[in-house]
């Protein structure tokens, strides 16, 4: 995994959680969901990258 897709996916995972503090603070349940959905693409991304690197180490 290249060190710019590492950095871009926490960013992400990182946006997405704070949408998801703030909906919950503000009650905005679209925004809560909004930030969830942006972790979860985050982590299927991390772990696709995860998935391509220990195919190009065999």
């Amino acid at each position: 995994m290249s060190l710019r897709d590492t950095i871009k996916n926490a960013a992400k995972k990182l946006v997405g959680r704070a949408k998801e503090v703030t909906g919950k603070a503000t009650g905005n349940d679209k925004l809560e969901a909004e930030g969830r959905s942006d972790q979860v693409k985050a982590n299927l991304r991390q772990a696709a990258e995860k998935v391509k690197d220990a195919f190009r180490k065999r």
